[in-house]
């Protein structure tokens, strides 16, 4: 039997002093997006400059105020992460219209500059398409040129790495390395540039905890975990919300640190994460259940030598060698301890 650990520190994200250097060893967060309006209360908070350059309309001044406060937790990620390893950044740009004058600030941009700054090297970015059923597919002005803009569907998750690839070196850790991997199928899917994710609404007991957050669909960070770590790895999310990144850690059998300066939240997130294994195990059997349907169709499409390998634990056909040792844990419970949870499982 096996169990992670999920802790959560309710302190600003700048002040990870709790956490230990290079013990982190996946970043996954989605920050507060500067130049948003729902997080300039937050912000100003953290920083009485970006409320001055506000009154003085100098508001590239202020969104540069927004992304120097950011950049303090991006340096604690630096410090608490292990070389190799992998950080995750669900932004999205900004447009806005300020002192009648429309602007677009492209955070995903001086993310990516503070990080390389720090010594992080930037990785291919996924770009998250957010489904709309919007008719209109613009901003500003209707049908006169100049004055209509194009309307942002999309967001960034910006990949980076600290240091040189991560190396498995030691048997133990490649045998993890190898029940960690993920079906050809999925690769596939999850390794693609443009991501179509459904966006989503989370249930939160504090009504006003409801009207800060801006959680991210839960498959993003699972995809995100199983991509850039092992079974048993430790995933950070210094803006931890309503606790979807914890929940997708817990999923896919890592051990999580949560970072919140909202102790309000600390409610919806026991709410979201207590009692949910029957909800979290279902993402397990869905991802097997898929599979045994891409072995069926692939069989019927290309016959009995469409499969080379077999799993070693589930004995259905896969496409690669490196699928042989995938196995999954199912949760047994999710236990509150001090300061977090505990996760207990079993094997499938």
């Amino acid at each position: 039997m096996n169990t992670t650990a999920h802790q959560v520190l309710y302190t600003p994200a700048q002040d990870m002093s709790a956490i230990s250097d290079h013990t982190v060893d996946l970043v996954v967060t989605s920050p507060p997006y500067p130049m948003i309006e729902m997080w300039d209360e937050i912000m100003m908070k953290q920083n009485a400059g970006i409320a001055k350059a506000f009154d003085k309309k100098d508001f590239q001044a202020g969104y540069e105020l927004m992304h120097v406060e950011l950049d303090k937790v991006w340096a604690e990620c630096y410090r608490v992460m292990k070389e190799g390893g992998i950080a995750c950044i669900n932004i999205g740009d900004a447009t806005r219209t300020l002192d009648k004058n429309f602007v677009l600030y492209p955070n995903h941009a001086r993310i990516i500059q503070a990080f390389i700054k720090l010594g992080f090297q930037n990785l291919p970015n996924i770009i998250w398409r957010k489904q709309t059923n919007a008719p209109n597919k613009f901003m500003g002005s209707g049908m006169y040129p100049p004055g209509a803009y194009v309307t942002l569907e999309h967001e960034y998750i910006l990949v980076f790495r600290k240091g040189r690839k991560r190396e498995f070196k030691k048997e133990e850790e490649k045998i993890e390395r190898r029940k960690s991997s993920y079906f050809w199928e999925e690769r596939n899917n999850w390794f693609s540039d443009v991501w179509d994710i459904k966006g989503t609404k989370q249930k939160l007991v504090d009504k006003s905890a409801r009207e800060r957050s801006a959680a991210y669909p839960f498959d993003i960070p699972y995809r995100l975990i199983n991509m850039f770590s092992v079974q048993c790895d430790t995933v950070l999310d210094p803006f931890l919300g309503t606790g979807t990144t914890t929940l997708a850690a817990m999923t896919a059998m890592r051990n999580s640190i949560g970072v919140e300066i909202d102790e309000q939240l600390a409610d919806s997130i026991a709410d979201a994460i207590l009692n949910k294994e029957e909800a979290l195990n279902q993402v397990i059997t869905s991802r097997l259940a898929a599979h045994r349907a891409f072995v069926e169709k692939r069989l019927e499409l290309k016959g009995p030598d469409a499969f080379k390998h077999k799993s070693e634990h589930y004995g259905f056909p896969v496409i690669t060698k490196q699928e042989a040792l995938l196995q999954f844990s199912i949760l047994k419970e999710v236990v509150k301890t001090e300061g977090g949870f505990k996760a207990i499982y079993s094997k499938d």
